[in-house]
């Protein structure tokens, strides 16, 4: 059995890169509109703030768990945005003492939790490293929303090794969620990471094959970049479908993000095919 301690002490690393970019942003950068629709910076955090209680509930409460799945299928598809707008217009010194208070009550839970335990969640049931990946994984995808908000770049790390596995384990679930049919036989991905090395997963002579940069693959399973803007390559019909709807997180099917627009020509001239719908 994997010790799960090496991905717990990654989330918590991703958690405080996270904490220090937001940290000592003024109340009006709090409003800051991100990516996803209708959510501030403030809805980012109180969403990882909300789901790091959830998980925590999952380990400690398996009564109160229960009861957040009830209301989570009562609510259907508001169940998330109404989790961040409940905290998400809280003041900034609240709101970020509720997220620490929150993760930090999780990482002692997790680090407490017994060997081979399973937890309950939203999808299927989960390890200790399993729960801490998720945890890691949205963090990290959460990170990215508020970073495009304030126009900084985050460097990726070694840490994306976790989310890369997350989204090659959750291949069949994708397929699954969208109606189809996994494929009988696994892929072969080979990722470069950000260091240069290269991680790769399943058989070498797998027909099917997913390769790229492990940053891109990241944001393609967390539905942070389109496939268009992506250099992920896929061999085979099944491997390029699932460069269609792969997603790493729990729940329905995410929409996912749309294309960049082609960039505007800056020798000026006039792009052809604008305004003419294609």
């Amino acid at each position: 059995m994997a010790d799960p301690t090496p991905v717990i002490d990654d989330l918590r690393a991703e958690s405080e890169e996270l904490d220090r970019l937001v940290a000592r942003l003024t109340p009006k950068r709090w409003a800051l509109a991100t990516p996803a629709p209708d959510w501030t910076l403030a809805h980012q955090i109180a969403h990882l703030a909300w789901t790091d209680r959830a998980a925590l509930a999952a380990v400690t409460d398996a009564d109160g768990f229960r009861a957040l799945v009830e209301k989570a299928l009562a609510q259907g598809d508001s169940f998330v945005d109404e989790g961040a707008e409940q905290d998400a217009g809280l003041p900034p010194a609240e709101l970020l003492a509720r997220w620490r208070s929150g993760r930090d009550a999780l990482d002692a839970a997790l680090r407490a939790a017994e060997p081979g335990a399973r937890f309950p969640w939203f999808g299927p049931p989960m390890a200790v490293a399993s729960m801490a990946t998720a945890r890691l994984m949205e963090t990290w995808a959460h990170g990215l929303d508020i970073a495009d908000a304030l126009g900084v770049t985050r460097a990726p790390t070694g840490r994306l090794a976790h989310i890369v596995r997350l989204g090659v384990r959750t291949r069949d679930f994708a397929y699954t969620v969208h109606g189809l049919t996994p494929p009988a036989e696994e892929f072969r991905v080979r990722l470069t990471a950000p260091s240069g090395a290269v991680w790769g997963y399943g058989p070498d002579d797998a027909p099917q094959r997913v390769t790229g940069p492990a940053l891109d693959f990241c944001l393609l399973v967390t539905q942070r970049a389109h496939r268009d803007d992506l250099a992920l390559t896929a061999v085979g019909p099944d491997a390029d479908r699932w460069l269609d709807i792969a997603q790493a997180f729990a729940g329905p099917p995410g929409s996912g993000r749309k294309a960049r627009l082609p960039e505007e020509p800056t020798d000026g001239t006039t792009d052809p095919a604008a305004g003419t719908g294609q």
